[in-house]
């Protein structure tokens, strides 16, 4: 993953967009590699040196997020933000006045990362490819690098102009969960000691075509119990509070037949899933 961030790094400052504004950016090659000393690149150059991974503990989070796809539900757990550090350089070669080129450089870098608050999606590389949350991107990091001299000195280089660059990925650490849905609830209450408990049910079910897609906005209800719902985006339908007993569910959906299923609530072995066919 530190691997696609660093490429993908590479296409924000290669954005063709940028190409008539900054064209000493635009061609220049795009490295990282340790600016030992000394350092001759063969053409005008911009290194950007991984210096520093380490965990951002202001994003660290313990949240699961859970999605649903079709009737099962898909549990990630929380990912290690991890937030990596460059020291970005500016090589040019050739024509007059190389140090003012170099500034000249770093402030096109610079306009350039400062754009993006958050990397944009159509930058993405790898395995960062819909990552979500979006990468975070500061550039001029204020905790970074406090001391330059030391900093340079370690890599036994001279001291040279830079800018630092930081951004957060996401790096999963544990796998996801995969379980079906819960489609019966049951709650129970005692109102009085030694009297038998009242029981409120909960189900839930989806009403899904021949492929197995979710039906949005289909008309499910079941008449005996006078309760009616419509399926969301997914298909997806909840009725509450539900007695136990037999039942028939009534399905109506533009573009299929009318459906009458009967059903049992509660059922250990019912999916409450019910397949429409087209007209």
């Amino acid at each position: 993953m530190i691997r696609d961030l660093s490429e993908t790094l590479k296409k924000v400052l290669q954005d063709p967009v940028f190409a008539t504004q900054f064209p000493e950016l635009h061609n220049a090659d795009i490295v990282f590699d340790r600016p030992l000393d000394p350092f001759n690149p063969g053409k005008t150059t911009v290194d950007l040196f991984l210096y520093d991974v380490r965990e951002n503990l202001e994003l660290r989070s313990n949240e699961y997020t859970v999605e649903t796809i079709n009737n099962q539900i898909i549990t990630h757990p929380a990912t290690l933000r991890l937030a990596c550090s460059y020291l970005v350089t500016a090589w040019p070669v050739g024509g007059s006045e190389v140090a003012l080129q170099e500034h000249r450089l770093l402030t096109q870098i610079l306009r350039v990362l400062s754009r993006y608050p958050m990397i944009p999606a159509q930058f993405l590389q790898g395995s960062l490819v819909g990552q979500e949350p979006p990468l975070p991107l500061v550039a001029l990091h204020p905790d970074a690098l406090k001391n330059l001299a030391e900093f340079w000195s370690s890599l036994g280089s001279k001291m040279k102009a830079s800018l630092t660059v930081t951004v957060t990925i996401s790096i999963p650490v544990f796998e996801d969960v995969t379980d079906f849905m819960v489609t019966t609830q049951k709650t129970s209450y005692f109102p009085d000691p030694g009297k038998p408990p009242d029981a409120l049910l909960r189900i839930g079910g989806q009403i899904v075509d021949p492929a197995k897609a979710g039906v949005p906005g289909a008309l499910v209800d079941i008449p005996d119990a006078g309760l009616r719902q419509t399926t969301d985006a997914g298909g997806r339908f909840v009725f509450e509070p539900v007695s136990a007993g037999p039942y028939t569910v009534r399905v109506v959906a533009v573009g299929f037949q009318p459906v009458n299923r009967s059903v049992t609530v509660p059922s250990p072995t019912e999916d409450y899933v019910i397949q429409l066919t087209p007209l």
